[in-house]
């Protein structure tokens, strides 16, 4: 792998001032001021020069999101699977670089992506499995065995991580506009935290990350979102090997499904000291009342 193709672009395109009106019904005034709003924009991965996947993202740790992807839909899953990345000169008929199309060269001996995983339409900010062409193709094998992993997790400890997330979103706080993922361990230190536009591609980000630095499977560690958990933060976990996932709001019942037959902790509606365990609740330590 080249190390250099691993960096990142510059945050500078992470937000943009816009003219907005403001409107006090309760002060009976209006005013017009700019305001801060997070970018959103196409992101083309290519592997290999053909193209895998559009999805519509907030700029920034690209090369992660791309790396995290490509674990999600099972196609790699070590760091030395993927030789380079680059962003494509030339994205523009003018030859300019968007910084909005990037390509993924895989080691020699690794498979290409199949036509299962490549995408048909553009991947929204807010669905990550859009675009496959069944069901089948949604659900991917994972490469790591979580029943293997004996991770628990102190219930009091899990209490602190939504606050603990909130504190870290640099960009949500000028922004109000972007959901984050923070993997922690067990014992609640921060590893790493995410923004973006799209909460899956949020957790693919955390997942490239932890490609990037040789740390799959996530073997005791758990996963914080701002949001709910879907089936398809579930599938990117436990890709990604990682034993709990703890959200602040609800989960599906196909992700508590999936989640069951991983082996996961899921938990949903983390707020405070209270919070429900959907999955795995041999994963969560919980104080014997005195």
């Amino acid at each position: 792998m080249v190390v250099a193709e691993w960096q990142a672009l510059p945050m500078g395109r992470v937000t943009t001032r816009k003219p907005v009106l403001r409107i006090d019904l309760a002060a009976g005034s209006t005013d017009r001021r700019p305001d801060t709003l997070v970018v959103e924009e196409p992101l083309e991965i290519r592997v290999g020069g053909d193209s895998l996947a559009v999805t519509m993202r907030t700029p920034g740790h690209d090369m992660e999101l791309a790396a995290g992807f490509l674990v999600s839909e099972g196609v790699i899953w070590a760091t030395e699977h993927i030789r380079a990345q680059r962003y494509c000169a030339g994205a523009t008929v003018e030859g300019v670089n968007t910084y909005n199309l990037l390509d993924v060269d895989l080691a020699p001996g690794v498979a290409a992506p199949t036509d299962a995983v490549r995408r048909s339409v553009f991947t929204s900010s807010s669905c990550g499995v859009c675009g496959k062409a069944s069901l089948d193709a949604v659900r991917t094998t994972a490469v790591f065995d979580l029943r293997a992993d004996a991770t628990v997790v102190d219930a009091a400890v899990i209490a602190t991580l939504p606050d603990r997330l909130r504190e870290e979103q640099a960009v949500f706080d000028r922004t109000g506009g972007l959901h984050a993922a923070g993997l922690f361990t067990a014992a609640g230190e921060l590893l790493v935290l995410r923004e973006d536009v799209g909460r899956h591609n949020a957790v693919d980000k955390v997942v490239g990350w932890a490609l990037q630095n040789g740390r799959l499977p996530l073997t005791g560690t758990v996963l914080q979102v701002s949001g709910r958990a879907s089936f398809e933060l579930v599938q990117k976990a436990w890709m990604a090997g990682i034993p709990v996932l703890s959200a602040v709001s609800a989960p599906s019942s196909l992700a508590v499904e999936l989640a069951a037959e991983a082996g996961m902790g899921l938990l949903g509606f983390v707020r405070g000291p209270r919070m429900n365990v959907y999955a795995g609740t041999e994963r969560v330590r919980v104080p014997v009342p005195a």
